[in-house]
């Protein structure tokens, strides 16, 4: 009998959700049949408390390392890590973001693990020049690289540090539809429970109230329709240290009432049919899950046309907008306000067919399989 094909996947913060229907490490695990791997899940920092859910992993590995350990030389997390992976012999290690990446790229040198995988969520990663030169001197056989979107893969490529077209693959990000569809309320249920009127069009919008989610332009653009479309109200589900500037600046445009800035809620994505639009204005994603988020709930997309971005928009018939423009969003935003209901459930149709058809979890678990299994023939022989 042979023996299982031994994966450990490295992160660098606990982040396992109750609900997996989007999650990229978990869903990776749903593609790797028990009966043929034995799987790990590692987390550099952070645990989980008393009740907060765990890996699907067989097994997961909470380092503990603090910020301080982390950076730098980070000599005794390095020391840490190669002693566990010498002990566990792995046959793949996936790495999510730079440093995890980092890390093994260094320590695969003396470890020989047969196959590495590095998946890179965004851009920017490799802006730095020294990290440019420290990997393209680091990336041997052993590597494999995976953008979330095909405008990421490009990314790395352009970045010409050692990702090329024979080791850099673009796996999109899907959602488990059928998962993500039992969790929604419905639009009556959800909008009870975020205290919304039952009688507005509704837009909405998911995501950290961080700047680059680019809220504060969202805000400013329905100003500029608040008058021509008195039914219409903006819902932003979410929380971040832009809380207090956003909401400063409904104040100032006097939306009191008609901007609801819901906060953090668990399992957002059980509201998403709440809205009749959905809105994300970000300035830059490396694949815009949350655009995904919204189409599951069958609703009409407006969104930022940035790289990651562009192809689903047009893919789902929405609106695209130039980012960071209030001009832009704002028109975009009323010719939405002006459809009928009926026009827009139909726009909501179409967005929800495109996203069942080009991001299917099935693809994508597959799409991971067949990267592991045909990069190491040796191992499976």
């Amino acid at each position: 009998m042979k023996r299982r094909i031994k994966v450990l996947q490295l992160h660098p913060d606990y982040n396992i959700k109750s609900q997996d229907f989007a999650d990229l490490g978990e869903q990776i695990f749903h593609a790797l049949p028990r009966e043929r791997f034995e799987t790990v899940n590692a987390f550099l920092r952070g645990r989980p408390s008393a009740g907060q859910p765990v890996s699907r992993a067989e097994r997961s590995v909470y380092f503990g390392f603090t910020d301080a350990q982390l950076k730098g030389m980070r000599i005794r997390a390095m020391w840490h890590l190669y002693r566990y992976c010498r002990r566990e012999r792995f046959d793949v290690v996936i790495c999510n973001r730079f440093k995890p990446v980092n890390m093994m790229l260094m320590l695969n040198r003396w470890l020989k693990i047969p196959l590495c995988i590095g998946i890179a969520h965004g851009f920017g990663e490799y802006d730095r020049a020294y990290r440019r030169r420290q990997t393209a001197g680091l990336v041997n056989a052993a590597w494999r690289f995976v953008g979330v979107s095909p405008a990421v893969k490009q990314y790395l490529l352009d970045c010409r540090c050692g990702f090329t077209e024979q080791n850099t693959v673009a796996i999109t990000n899907a959602i488990d539809l059928v998962q993500a569809e039992a969790l929604q309320l419905s639009r009556e249920q959800a909008r009870a429970e975020l205290g919304l009127s039952s009688d507005v069009r509704l837009i909405g919008a998911l995501g950290r109230l961080v700047p680059v989610k680019g809220h504060v332009y969202l805000v400013q653009a329905f100003a500029r329709l608040a008058t021509k479309h008195p039914s219409a109200q903006l819902a932003i589900i979410g929380a971040g240290r832009e809380e207090k500037r956003l909401q400063q600046e409904i104040e100032r445009l006097g939306l009191q009432g008609r901007v609801h800035l819901l906060g953090f809620r668990e399992n957002a994505l059980r509201f998403v049919r709440a809205f009749d639009i959905w809105a994300m204005p970000s300035l830059a994603e490396g694949l815009g899950l949350a655009l995904l988020e919204g189409m599951s709930g069958h609703l009409p997309v407006i969104a930022s046309d940035v790289p990651a971005m562009k192809p689903l928009i047009e893919g789902a018939g929405g609106i695209a907008v130039m980012p960071g423009d209030v001009d832009s969003l704002a028109s975009g935003l009323d010719t939405y306000l002006a459809l009928s209901a009926a026009q827009l459930r139909d726009r909501g149709e179409q967005s929800y067919r495109y996203l069942s058809v080009h991001h299917d979890i099935d693809v994508f678990r597959q799409q991971y399989l067949d990267l592991i299994e045909s990069s190491l023939p040796e191992v499976l022989a």
